[in-house]
């Protein structure tokens, strides 16, 4: 598969994986508009152009938010896609305390490219839950993710310098805004 169809063929997947979704937050965006935003963050902040790594970014909430299965992106993207999306996917049998302790602990230890995903993803969470915060979270709660975020982020440090001001830039913005 050619790069730019591999690419598009990624976007029309994670389109339909996850068509009946929104976003958590008080806009409620569909929410395909996440993955395709943590991919635009690796291509024009990041500078990647790895068209693996785009597409497992696009795809990188399947596993963990959908039916799709980790055979389902091996059999379309290949095994270097699934395995990124794989690494960047919670294990939603472990309750949400132990889930983000795992993805700090983790982080670290991710593969320079899985690093590379995980950093854009919170980039574009953190800018979700500042400018719009799932109804009923309190200005505690959003703290406390932001506080979150950038312990999993410490582990991903030394991977993108563009990037990681980027998410310095973003938790500024949100601390100032809470």
């Amino acid at each position: 598969m050619k790069n730019l169809q591999k690419l598009l063929h990624a976007a029309s997947f994670a389109a339909r994986k996850h068509s009946d979704q929104r976003r958590k937050g008080s806009n409620a965006e569909p929410y395909i508009n996440h993955p395709l935003e943590v991919a635009n963050l690796l291509a024009d902040i990041g500078g990647i152009d790895d068209v693996d790594i785009l597409s497992a970014a696009i795809l990188h909430d399947t596993i963990e938010d959908t039916e799709c299965t980790p055979s389902d992106i091996t059999d379309k993207f290949g095994s270097r896609v699934a395995g990124l999306v794989l690494e960047v996917t919670d294990d939603k049998s472990l309750p949400k305390a132990e889930r983000k302790r795992v993805q700090v602990e983790h982080s670290p230890h991710l593969s320079p490219d899985a690093k590379l995903i995980k950093l854009a993803d919170k980039i574009s969470n953190v800018r979700d839950v500042t400018n719009s915060p799932p109804a009923g979270w309190s200005l505690e709660r959003r703290t406390e993710y932001i506080d979150w975020a950038e312990e999993v982020v410490a582990g991903l440090r030394g991977s993108n310098k563009p990037l990681e001001q980027e998410f310095d830039e973003v938790i500024l913005l949100a601390r100032k805004k809470l």
